[in-house]
């Protein structure tokens, strides 16, 4: 082959400093961003913080104690002038909390009503929680080892075994691995350790030390009332059963286990009184804290939106040393400095730029939902905000991403706002947050003794125009976390049942 040059014209995208320090900025809520802020403020010299001036709407902000967080009322009210809590106070809000959970089998097991806690009878003289809130699961173990009846080897033994108990009150080391970190010299063997795992379970609270949630809830049960109708059937249903508890397949349980349904309910009724996390009743979880990064509140009848600058420090370029360096080449570092300061107050701007316009945008087109609810709320996907405000789907993603925004209604994440439409006969399209606000509403009229099945549900709302499939109420009644039917006719039962059976 023979070297030879040649000229090529092409186009391509390059990612400047610049550009690549808006981006990430743009990524990071409020909470980041301030962390991001302070630190920069603390390593360059040609910034300097200037005292922000509150906005009308932080000025009459203010968030009434015990107020719920996310939470939407379709039967609230219309949220006009008269009817805005933000008119009660004159302090701008900068925190709001919301509790965290997660979506596991734990979730299926356990609903919120079924209170997580375990009431059983103490009389073998162990020693009672500690009602310090500040004390720690581990401190709390370790507390009852030393007032135990515990030898010297024992303690050496459980004092590693609570070390690999997590928070929520699980072992997560195998007992090899355990074995493996104690002294090879003393001879402990896994029998050994297996006994004095069963007296580490047998501390405060019920169900330390399980190494997997059926064994945590058999050590609860297993301190009830031998005479306690259910108890054994509970015992082998933790023992394998547990996968159709979580599906709610109930039918096949009973013919698993050969019982009938009543025998099926009142097991099922101990199982869910005990707590598949007890080390959190010692050490609960910190409560995660939401800032929201913009206000709407409504003003002359009109829905507004104001960013919240209370907690974000406003940066600005330090003049004096930027006049100093102008000119003189010789301080390399600080001219420097000063591009990176330019760089990241202009970068600042953008990011409450886009964050404003994306949050008017979305107020606009949701207006009726601020005024109605949930059953309100009109289908919008990214390409109709991106369309309107004239950016690109991926920069309206970020823009949406860990966003919240404080309204009369409560406080939502930017996605929240975000949904698909379904096509009504009538050609009126229709949010899947509006069908779920709409079946959520419909079962809670319902006759308790007649529960509306997925396929009347279906039926009622083809009568408002919504011809959604039965399997699609299905999903969103799951979604929801609303049992079917069937289940929801049995419990009604069993209730009536229990409540007519006490004096």
């Amino acid at each position: 082959m023979k070297p030879a040059l040649q000229l090529r014209i092409s186009q391509q995208l390059t990612m400047t400093p610049q550009l690549q320090q808006a981006i990430r900025l743009l990524l990071m809520p409020v909470t980041e961003l301030n962390t991001q802020l302070e630190q920069l403020l603390a390593e360059n010299m040609m910034l300097e913080a200037e005292e922000p001036e509150a906005t009308p709407a932080e000025m009459e902000a203010h968030v009434p104690t015990g107020s719920a967080t996310g939470d939407s009322d379709s039967n609230g009210d219309s949220g006009d002038a008269e009817s805005d809590p933000w008119n009660a106070g004159d302090d701008p809000v900068e925190a709001v909390a919301e509790p965290s959970g997660s979506e596991d089998m734990d979730s299926l097991l356990w609903n919120e009503t079924s209170g997580g806690g375990t009431s059983f009878d103490d009389d073998d003289g162990r020693p009672e929680a500690s009602d310090r809130s500040s004390e720690t699961l581990h401190a709390h173990l370790m507390w009852q080892l030393e007032t135990e009846h515990f030898s010297a080897r024992e303690f050496s033994v459980g004092e590693a075994l609570i070390d690999a108990i997590d928070d929520a009150g699980y072992l997560t080391e195998s007992l090899s691995s355990i074995l493996d970190i104690l002294d090879p010299d003393a001879g402990y063997t896994l029998a050994e350790i297996e006994q004095i795992l069963a007296k580490v379970q047998a501390l405060d609270p019920a169900g330390i030390g399980a190494r997997d949630l059926g064994e945590c809830l058999r050590l609860q049960l297993q301190q009830l009332d031998p005479e306690e109708p259910g108890r054994e059937l509970a015992l082998a249903i933790t023992q394998d059963g547990l996968d159709l508890v979580a599906e709610q397949q109930y039918a096949m349980l009973r013919r698993r286990l050969s019982v009938s349904e009543a025998d099926l309910d009142a097991a099922l009724a101990l199982i869910r009184h005990c707590n598949p996390k007890p080390g959190l009743t010692i050490h609960p979880a910190p409560a995660d804290y939401i800032v929201p990064d913009v206000y709407v509140r409504k003003r002359q009848g009109r829905w507004q939106v104001d960013l919240n600058r209370s907690v974000t420090p406003r940066l600005k370029v330090n003049q004096e040393y930027a006049n100093l360096v102008r000119g003189d080449s010789a301080h390399t570092v600080l001219r420097n400095q000063l591009q990176e300061a330019r760089w990241l107050v202009r970068s600042l701007e953008i990011r409450d730029d886009t964050l404003l316009k994306v949050a008017t945008c979305i107020v606009e087109r949701q207006s009726e939902f601020l005024d109605r609810g949930d059953e309100a709320m009109r289908p919008m996907v990214l390409k109709d905000v991106a369309e309107l405000v004239g950016m690109h789907e991926s920069t309206i993603s970020r823009v949406t991403t860990n966003k919240y925004m404080y309204t009369p209604r409560g406080v939502f994440e930017f996605r929240h706002f975000f949904s698909s439409q379904v096509t009504g006969d009538d050609g009126s399209e229709q949010s899947s947050t509006a069908i779920r606000a709409r079946i959520r509403r419909l079962i809670g009229q319902e006759d308790p003794a007649r529960p509306l099945s997925d396929s009347q549900l279906a039926a009622l709302l083809a009568e408002e125009n919504i011809k959604v499939a039965r399997r699609t109420v299905a999903k969103y009644r799951e979604a929801m976390q609303i049992e079917p039917s069937s289940e929801r006719k049995r419990r009604r039962r069993l209730s009536a049942s229990s409540q007519g059976s006490q004096p």
